[in-house]
């Protein structure tokens, strides 16, 4: 009595905590501004693709970075020489390096250690370049970790210049985070076209100041420089009279002489002393202002402007005055951006996609509720209670991680309202097995937990090492997916085995040694005294199921599956265009050079048009638009995703290898909680399973993309689940009954579990189907293969699993082994029999 006292308390503290959490989320506002604001900020965000936006994969263009780092250490080098009265060649560059050649070369091992003296960072002690001694030359090649160095404080630099430009647009809380080695993901909140925004981060803005170069002056270093407005080029000096950071401040104003839109900046403390002396010094001469390899304006100096203050002026419109102005404040990025990838949802499909998403998951917790009260009655009563418990703890996790909710998050806390309902069917089939048995309620339900608890164990951790890779080799809405479900798997462990047995204990109060009795007497007896010969068309169904594979084998050559833009790269353009026709679209994007554009008619007044890789990307997705809004004006575009060829090749990558990482890291925990043959039969098992999924993919022409590989982890977690129950009932039965002949104990173990498994799979499929038959297209990749999977699952744990495992087993006692390890009692009572 105080034991359970006790635990509820605990319990429901735990309980009333984690709902507490989830709570700000579904508060109305005018309650949640009376909340303190660290409780009542404690909720979701929600993702692009539930409120709208836009997506920027951005990658730091390191190619400019090095060969500008390149030629730093060759003037460094070559200056070193120079002082030490080495002559040499002028320093070639390229890009592994730079190559100096003395002139003497009696002097290459003199200038080799003078070098070397360089080669080593004063500030980090890191070496820059190595020295390779080649015939007549010594060649500087920057070191990896110099590189790694470089890499990492450009990006930091770059990100830090992104977050001031994207303050000064006035953006509501964008999104800014480092991906990868050199990437930056921007997540823009409503921003429907990202075309000025991509723009705005795209411009490097380097800035800086150049004298033109005198005619006929000798010994100087010049370099040519086209002018912004395409009105010939300059001949400046390659030397910085001063840099662009020395600006402090820009805005946009108009010319007193002119009416005219100018720029009007001020310099820092240091820049004005500096510019003041430069133009003291250097009255008459033109000083050009150059702006990413362009000069804007090369004005003639009159006189010495000691204020730190000036103008440029370049015959700018007042939205390229205003956008200059704010880049030099943001300042210059320290390395071009490159745009990888690139995604837009319209608010209208946002709406649409959470009302889609709570309509589908209210629908089919509701038919999992009706199920388990319909099977179990009064008992599935307390597994949906525990049920609830488990959807509110998993919001109230997300919330105080501060985790953001997307369409695939959605999908996965459906997918773990039918999941979380296998460890309620587990111990209620464990205990009316008990009862079945002639044990009181109190016995039964101690001993139906405890021989479920391995099991459900057993089975989750499987599934959580294919989400955990999901979460590491996953990006963005996919790592959603598998954060959620993480979560779920972990609630449900702790609603399943002790809110649920809390609620049990409970219900049998007062009545521990009376007989238990479970709704559904009748029909689970004949279930239980229903033992077919599972096994005897074993050999039919391995052909079958190998028929099968290797059929999808073909399909998946031809016709091969149907990428998505995740995989193959380019752009993918959703149109809504009711007045428009597919012809007049076609002839259209010919006219505007997209000829090889594809276009698919999806419902009324709705195309996808996809480019390939090779014309996909920012301009085209801005000329596509272009060219559709031409044909029709009222044109509106819901969606857009564009993939660089570079990011849809790491994506494959990382889709082979986490599949290959969690089959394998699924056959070493099931090797070591078993035997190397269970271990074996569940991995080939899975191997089949998921190329009839693949062949599905192919025959029903579902879109496979990152959504996909989703589903497949999630499959591969599912369906493992699925064979460890049935081989730890097995196991168990080997155990007790060790002399047992093996079909006969294989066609036992089965039966024992049927109802489980069918219960549990149709609990599942039930939850999801709602989301297959109504989610539409953006969850269609992840819904439907689920719901193939889940009926391909359930019949090779029957029909697949066990057969393998009874013929490795065979093979095994051929060898001489026995099917199981020996237990710790079993080998202390072989001790304990030793003389």
């Amino acid at each position: 009595m105080r034991s359970l006292r006790a635990r509820a308390v605990v319990y429901g503290l735990v309980i009333v905590l984690g709902l507490l959490s989830a709570l700000p989320n579904v508060l109305p506002d005018r309650l949640a501004d009376r909340l303190p604001d660290w409780y009542s900020a404690n909720t979701l965000s929600l993702g692009l693709d539930l409120q709208g936006g836009s997506q920027l994969l951005l990658e730091t263009d390191t190619t400019e970075l090095l060969a500008a780092e390149h030629r730093r250490l060759a003037d460094e080098a070559a200056t070193a020489l120079n002082e030490a009265g080495i002559a040499h060649a002028r320093p070639q560059i390229d890009a592994g390096g730079a190559e100096l050649a003395p002139r003497d070369p009696a002097r290459l091992a003199e200038a080799l250690e003078l070098l070397r003296a360089l080669a080593r960072d004063d500030a980090s002690g890191v070496r820059r370049f190595d020295i390779e001694r080649e015939p007549g030359r010594l060649r500087l090649v920057p070191t990896e970790a110099w590189r790694a160095q470089l890499t990492q404080d450009t990006v930091e630099r770059t990100l830090e210049v992104v977050r001031r430009r994207l303050d000064e647009t006035g953006l509501v809380e964008p999104g800014i985070t480092r991906q990868g080695d050199s990437g930056i993901l921007v997540q823009m909140p409503g921003v429907a076209d990202p075309a000025e925004i991509r723009s705005l981060l795209g411009t490097t803005a380097r800035m800086s100041f150049h004298w033109v170069a005198r005619e006929g002056a000798a010994g100087q270093a010049v370099i040519t420089v086209p002018g912004s407005a395409g009105e010939g080029s300059y001949r400046l000096e390659r030397r910085v009279a001063m840099a662009g950071e020395r600006i402090r401040d820009a805005h946009m104003a108009f010319s007193p002489a002119t009416g005219e839109p100018v720029v009007s900046f001020k310099l820092d403390n240091e820049g004005a002393r500096h510019f003041g002396e430069l133009t003291r010094d250097n009255l008459g001469r033109a000083l050009a202002i150059v702006l990413d390899n362009k000069v804007i304006t090369a004005p003639v100096i009159r006189s010495a402007i000691p204020g730190g203050s000036g103008e440029i002026s370049g015959r700018f419109t007042t939205g390229e005055a205003n956008e200059l102005a704010l880049l030099l404040r943001a300042g210059a990025l320290p390395a071009p951006l490159l745009v990888l990838e690139e995604r837009t949802v319209g608010p209208d499909l946002g709406s649409d996609a959470i009302a889609m998403g709570l309509g589908t998951g209210l629908l089919g917790a509701a038919l999992v509720v009706a199920f388990m009260l319909g099977v179990y009655g009064r008992w599935g009563l307390i597994a949906c209670v525990g049920l609830a418990v488990n959807i509110g703890l998993v919001f109230g996790i997300l919330s105080l991680l501060g985790a953001t909710l997307t369409l695939p998050g959605i999908a996965g806390i459906i997918l773990t309202v039918g999941m979380a309902v296998d460890a309620n069917i587990l111990i209620n089939e464990r205990i009316r097995e008990e009862s079945r048995r002639g044990r009181s309620a109190a016995m039964a339900l101690r001993e139906g937990f405890g021989r479920a608890y391995g099991t459900i164990l057993d089975s989750n951790f499987t599934t959580l090492i294919a989400v955990s890779l999901l979460f590491l080799f996953g990006s963005g809405p996919v790592k959603g997916f598998a954060v959620t479900i993480g979560i779920g798997l972990l609630t449900s462990l702790f609603t399943a085995i002790s809110v649920t047995r809390l609620l049990m204990e409970w219900r049998v109060k007062g009545r521990e040694r009376a007989p238990l009795n479970l709704a559904g007497g009748r029909l689970f007896e004949r279930l239980a005294g229903w033992r077919p010969d599972f096994l005897r068309g074993r050999y039919l169904g391995l052909a079958a199921s190998a028929v099968l594979s290797v059929a999808s084998l073909v399909l998946f050559v031809q016709p091969g599956l149907k990428y998505g833009v995740d995989f193959t790269g380019g752009t993918l353009v959703e149109v809504r265009a009711p007045a428009l026709a597919v012809e007049p679209l076609r002839e259209r994007l010919h006219d505007h050079q997209l000829a090889d554009a594809a276009i698919q008619e999806v419902g009324e007044g709705r195309f996808l048009i996809r480019l390939p890789v090779a014309q996909g990307g920012a301009d085209q997705v801005a000329g596509l638009k272009a060219a559709v809004l031409s044909a029709e004006p009222e044109a509106q575009f819901p969606r857009v995703d564009m993939v660089g060829a570079k990011v849809s090749g790491g994506f494959f990558e990382a889709t082979v290898l986490a599949i290959l990482l969690a089959g394998g890291g699924m056959l070493l925990y099931l090797w070591y909680r078993f035997e190397s043959h269970f271990a074996l039969a569940a991995t080939l098992t899975i191997v089949l399973d998921l190329t009839k999924t693949i062949g599905f993919f192919a025959l029903a022409g579902v879109e496979f993309n990152l959504t996909a590989v989703a589903a497949l982890l999630a499959l591969i977690g599912y369906s493992v689940n699925d064979k460890v129950v049935v081989f730890d009932r097995i196991r168990e039965n080997l155990r007790l009954t060790p002399d047992k002949p093996m079909l006969a104990l294989l066609n036992d173990s089965i039966s024992a579990t049927l109802t489980r498994t069918l219960f549990t799979s149709f609990s599942t499929f039930l939850a999801l189907l709602p989301m297959g038959l109504a989610g539409g297209s953006a969850v269609a990749s992840f819904a439907l293969p689920m719901l193939f999977g889940i009926l391909v699952g359930t019949s090779s744990s029957v029909f697949i699993a066990s057969p393998l495992l009874y013929f490795l087993g065979q093979r095994r006692q051929r060898q001489g082994k026995a099917q199981l390890r020996p237990t710790a009692e079993q080998m202390r009572k072989e001790l304990d029999s030793l003389p």
